[in-house]
């Protein structure tokens, strides 16, 4: 047994279209940028995670970097296999005479495809998976956040991801309504940039306007703790000189109305599918939000004010579909049939 234990090694995976998170022994081990950077002659693994990130935009030739991960379902085989490969490697710093044999869970949207779920699979099993269980983005964000999923009252978590914004209303430990879209933290950044373009003839890339987002992000015109403007410094698009625009939280919440807009009609769409029974209880229990979208300033109050049902930012959302992932891993023996296989 001590053999087996030696050679076997169990990890939860929330592979997300921003960031790949790997958990062994109950903790974080790997919290890393889902991109990777590829040599374009040989496809040879050149950096992965911060290191790639670093690269990005800033690349010759000779490298290219790409997000594996595209609104929550891969996009590129090749670099998610090398990708979930090399940060399994993280984890197992010191040389082994035989590669670990791995049991896996991971996260996938709930509105995955069967195609999609395929391809995850393969993906993993190629990076060393040898029981691969997969659970829905919805389900690992209520367990990470510390939810009952099991017990018979509805709870509702909206998971604002990099890729996809997943609602689900969960019961029973199962999924009795769920909506799965392909707006989030993404297409926030793309609105953002557009938004600098087009209103301050600014050309900003992917990276800026991300931070931006953190920087000055916010879904109302008006917040009780304002941040200070953000200064972005960039080319001129007619002249292609440098100029520097001070960016205010007003700007931004205005930029980014139309997609969180989307997000509040998909969360109305999911309640309007609900039981009589399970509405009650979201109302009482309120709605939890998890997710890096989350932490977008004035998002709960503004979706509290619009829906008239109170909204939780759950505890460190970045990381609670990991944990959540994390949990379902230790009890999956007990919560098999919550699994997907």
């Amino acid at each position: 047994m001590g053999l087996f234990s030696f050679l076997s090694q169990e990890i939860a995976i929330d592979l997300g279209t921003a960031n790949t998170i790997i958990i062994h022994n109950d903790k974080i081990v790997v919290d890393e940028p889902s991109i990777v950077a590829l040599n374009r002659k040989s496809d040879k693994l050149e950096a992965i995670g911060e290191k790639a990130r670093q690269m990005h935009g800033k690349t010759h030739d000779n490298i290219y970097t790409i997000r594996p991960l595209r609104d929550g379902v891969i996009a590129d085989f090749n670099a998610a296999e090398q990708m979930i490969r090399g940060m399994i490697k993280m984890i197992n710093q010191k040389p082994r005479l035989f590669a670990p044999s791995l049991s896996m869970v991971v996260c996938i949207p709930s509105g995955s495809t069967e195609v999609e779920i395929r391809a995850v699979r393969d993906s993993s099993e190629h990076a060393g998976g040898r029981e691969v269980h997969m659970i829905y983005e919805p389900m690992a964000a209520a367990l990470g956040i510390g939810l009952d999923v099991e017990a018979p009252e509805g709870n509702m978590v909206v998971d604002i991801g990099g890729g996809t914004t997943e609602i689900a209303v969960i019961s029973l430990g199962g999924i009795v309504t769920n909506k799965s879209i392909r707006i989030a933290g993404d297409d926030l950044t793309a609105d953002i940039m557009e938004y600098m373009r087009r209103q301050h003839n600014i050309k900003v890339g992917e990276r800026t306007a991300e931070n931006i987002k953190i920087e000055v992000g916010s879904a109302l015109p008006e917040l009780d703790e304002p941040p200070t403007d953000f200064i972005v410094q960039g080319p001129n698009q007619m002249t292609a000189l440098p100029i520097e625009v001070p960016v205010s939280y007003q700007e931004i919440s205005h930029c980014l109305e139309k997609s969180i807009s989307k997000i509040e009609t998909a969360v109305l769409s999911a309640l309007e599918q609900t039981p009589p029974e399970l509405y009650s209880d979201i109302v009482k229990n309120g709605i939890f939000l998890a997710g890096g979208g989350a932490l977008l300033r004035g998002l709960d109050k503004r979706l509290s004010d619009k829906i008239n049902i109170p909204f939780h930012i759950a505890e460190d959302p970045l990381h609670a579909v990991a944990r959540g992932t994390g949990i379902a891993l230790k009890n999956r023996h007990r919560i098999l049939p919550y699994l997907i296989r």
